[in-house]
């Protein structure tokens, strides 16, 4: 292995959960969160030996986490795909609490990707400044789109 090899290495060693973490928002069906998670990695071994740390590394790790798992997620939406279930989950957590999780990550999925990406980012506690660099946008933008994002999750019906 050589040194670029061992320093890419390290790096996702660092930021996996960070990666992951986006993986997740976009899918729930643990395959598609690895699948997503390895085109992930793909993309960023593409860019990592021309990354030019103009900017924070975690700022770019969660640029293309999220860019790769639009693009995936339009391709989707494109050609859908029926899933194959059991009828029965022997891990489903049966709680409130677990409900309401469940609740909140339904609604943020039928969100747009990029409002998604946005409240992905702010449930990481990123301040608005960094979600801003992340997507692109200033951070007065991002404090309006919260807003009428939360106000969609709210105004958002059960099924």
């Amino acid at each position: 292995m050589n040194a670029l090899e061992k320093k890419f290495a390290q790096t996702v060693a660092e930021h996996k959960g960070t990666i992951y973490t986006v993986c997740y928002m976009f899918s729930q069906d643990s395959d598609e969160v690895n699948d997503l998670f390895q085109e992930v990695l793909v993309n960023l071994w593409r860019g990592f030996e021309n990354f030019g740390h103009r900017s924070d590394i975690r700022t770019w790790i969660y640029r293309i986490s999220l860019n790769t798992c639009i693009s995936a997620d339009r391709k989707k939406r494109k050609s859908p795909v029926v899933p194959l279930s059991m009828d029965i989950n022997l891990f489903e957590n049966h709680s409130e609490d677990a409900r309401q999780v469940d609740m909140l990550h339904e609604r943020i999925a039928r969100l747009k990707p990029f409002d998604r990406a946005i409240v992905l980012l702010w449930l990481e506690d990123l301040s608005y400044d960094e979600i801003g660099q992340i997507v692109g946008i200033t951070a007065k933008n991002v404090s309006v789109r919260l807003f009428r994002i939360k106000e969609e999750l709210k105004n958002m019906s059960n099924s």
